[in-house]
């Protein structure tokens, strides 16, 4: 999924930590600009911080590979051949 052009919902989002069993801070990128001009560092509302993920897709750690109802983020790539097994 190109993840720029359809943004994941809020619901997306959601059932993605809940398989990556991290909070949402955790899936976001901490150094793009928009996080700091959003001044999420500041925010602990885990919703508010899925919204702002949602609304602004550049904030979603990437890559992310899905398989068989687990996820894990790609970096490091060692994630994923985990769960690639």
């Amino acid at each position: 999924m190109k993840y720029l052009d359809t943004p994941p919902s809020k619901e997306e989002l959601a059932g993605l930590l809940e398989m990556l069993g991290i909070s949402a801070r955790e899936l976001m990128r901490t150094k793009e600009d928009i996080y700091k001009a959003l001044d999420l560092k500041n925010e602990n509302d885990e919703n508010k911080l899925i919204e702002a993920m949602s609304a602004n897709p550049k904030l979603i750690e990437r890559p992310i590979v899905i398989k068989d109802g687990k996820a894990a983020i790609g970096r490091p790539i060692e994630n994923i051949i985990e769960l690639l097994g």
